[in-house]
């Protein structure tokens, strides 16, 4: 997920996919645990997605503020 999808997604819409992504994480370090999971370079993509829905909720709460 790139900047410029997560710009177009609505607050509640981040608010479900941030809910995905920490849910995902968590069944990653449990695989991890397991020794399932064979890509570990997914947890950097997944907390770097965590980040950028982040960033975008706390620009949008300041611009709400500035207002």
């Amino acid at each position: 997920m790139n900047a410029k999808e997560v710009r177009a997604l609505q607050d509640e819409e981040i608010k479900i996919e941030l809910t995905r992504l920490r849910a995902k994480v968590y069944e990653l370090r449990s695989e991890t645990v397991t020794e399932k999971i064979k890509d570990t370079s997914q947890f950097g993509k997944l907390k770097k997605d965590i980040a950028r829905l982040l960033t975008e909720r706390r620009s949008r709460s300041l611009a709400a503020v500035k207002k």
